[in-house]
């Protein structure tokens, strides 16, 4: 059955691979789930977007594990969720009553759309037509963009008045046992011990355990610092799922047209390239490109992502896009849907086990990040730097601009219009294929919206 669905034969894995990668992947990115309830919840109900969130990204990723049949799981966009909250509710809507209505709603209507345009196969057109050399970039990019994620996230990386940023306290435990698990997974993958990737997250978090215990990792709540032991207490409680589900404003759009889609066409715009970014990255590091650089299957990857932000947007939470951490199961040897599916189902359990998976710290899964983003970064020697120099310009900035900049539809951007921009001025404009040019006009009217704020 599972053979005959998933073709793991034909993909050079088995059951138990594609599962421990679905664990790694959700390891590594189950943040969500305590993350987007902590942002949204600023303007909606913290219990009812913790269920939203977890039951869309399960649906999400289950439609993309049979849909497609990759290793990509999805869930509440991080960036999104924030523009979502901080941007159109507390900014834009903020005299509004109930403005996450609005902002759902908005959300909703960018899902239908990208469902047509995935039907219609435009989003394939966008990611097939990107240069090969762009998306080696893009995957390096994204290497060293989830590297800080998880560097950031065990302060290893801290904020410095000086320098930008700077290097953290070495001495502290969350740094220290980071650091540690990363040396740990190395080893591991060195001696190829399956599943090494899981097993550094599972040590590095007993190895917390046990300094939360001597009194190394003190916890302290108001500062962000908290036990890494699970508590049980508490029940299960569904009623927050009501005062978050099906709550569209559709009135208020009707009424306020140009403001809608002025909040609508941000959504479209950063969930497009992000997706395009991560599912770029994702299928080189997996080798599931074919020889011209295409990904098999893409329209249904997009479709899968989209349909997941309609379900999101009705359950209560902001646009359901795929995760750069799936990098994670990856490179645990994840190459079919299986892994999707096993990463989906534990979303599920989360419902009722979160004070197991949300008792993770980050610098538990800290080292996995920074291992995934090692893996990634050697598409870098794949660019071909003895062809044209705007292929290699416009690859070497989405490789820095996308960490540099936090965000991976900025780095996209501002790569392509400079890939553009030296093919018209060295002669070779008729290399820049429709779909290219279309981006190029596109994102230059992003850059003039940014420049004169019309935002």
């Amino acid at each position: 059955m599972l053979e005959r669905v998933f073709h793991l034969k034909e993909n050079n894995t088995n059951v138990k691979t594609e599962v421990i990668a679905g664990i790694t992947t959700f390891l590594a990115m189950a943040y969500i789930l305590a993350v987007n309830p902590t942002i949204l919840g600023n303007v909606m109900n913290r219990n009812g977007v913790f269920l939203a969130t977890a039951i869309a990204s399960a649906a999400a990723t289950f439609i993309m594990g049979i849909l497609a049949n990759y290793p990509i799981a999805l869930s509440a966009g991080m960036g999104i969720n924030a523009y979502f909250a901080y941007t159109v509710c507390l900014g834009e809507l903020g005299g509004e009553a109930n403005a996450f209505t609005v902002a759902l709603t908005a959300v909703f209507v960018e899902g239908v759309i990208f469902i047509i345009l995935s039907l219609i196969k435009a989003r394939e057109q966008i990611i097939n037509g990107i240069p090969q050399n762009l998306k080696f970039g893009i995957t390096a990019g994204l290497g060293i963009f989830i590297a800080f994620l998880g560097l950031t996230a065990a302060k290893i990386v801290v904020p410095n008045e000086g320098t930008t940023i700077g290097l953290g306290n070495l001495a502290s435990p969350e740094v220290a046992l980071a650091l540690l698990g990363f040396v740990i997974i190395v080893i591991l993958s060195h001696y190829k011990v399956k599943g090494s990737v899981l097993l550094g997250i599972i040590i590095t978090w007993v190895l917390g355990m046990i300094a939360e215990s001597t009194g190394w990792y003190v916890v302290d709540v108001e500062s962000g610092v908290y036990s890494v032991f699970p508590s049980f207490t508490g029940g299960l409680d569904f009623s927050g799922l009501s005062e978050t589900a099906f709550h569209f404003n559709f009135e208020w759009a009707a009424t306020h047209i140009i403001q809608f889609i002025a909040i609508l066409v941000s959504l479209l715009y950063v969930d497009l390239f992000d997706t395009v970014g991560t599912v770029i990255g994702v299928a080189d590091k997996a080798n599931l490109l074919d020889k011209e650089g295409k990904l098999p299957r893409i329209g249904q990857v997009f479709l899968a992502d989209s349909i997941g932000t309609v379900i999101g947007a009705c359950l209560g939470t902001s646009t359901i896009t795929s995760f750069v951490e799936s990098s994670a199961g990856v490179s645990e040897g994840g190459r079919t849907g299986l892994t999707a599916i096993t990463t989906g189902f534990l979303f599920l359990i989360s419902i009722f086990l979160s004070p197991l998976f949300l008792a993770v710290p980050s610098f538990a899964t800290t080292p996995a990040l920074i291992y995934v983003g090692m893996l990634m970064i050697s598409s870098a020697k794949k660019i071909d730097y003895e062809s044209d120099l705007g292929d290699v310009a416009g690859a070497y900035l989405a490789m820095i601009m996308i960490p540099l900049s936090a965000s991976i539809s900025t780095g996209i951007m501002l790569a392509i219009i400079v890939w553009t921009l030296i093919k018209i001025f060295t002669g070779k404009a008729k290399d820049v294929s429709v779909v290219m040019w279309v981006l190029f006009i596109l994102f230059m009217c992003r850059v003039l919206a940014l420049v004169f704020n019309f935002q």
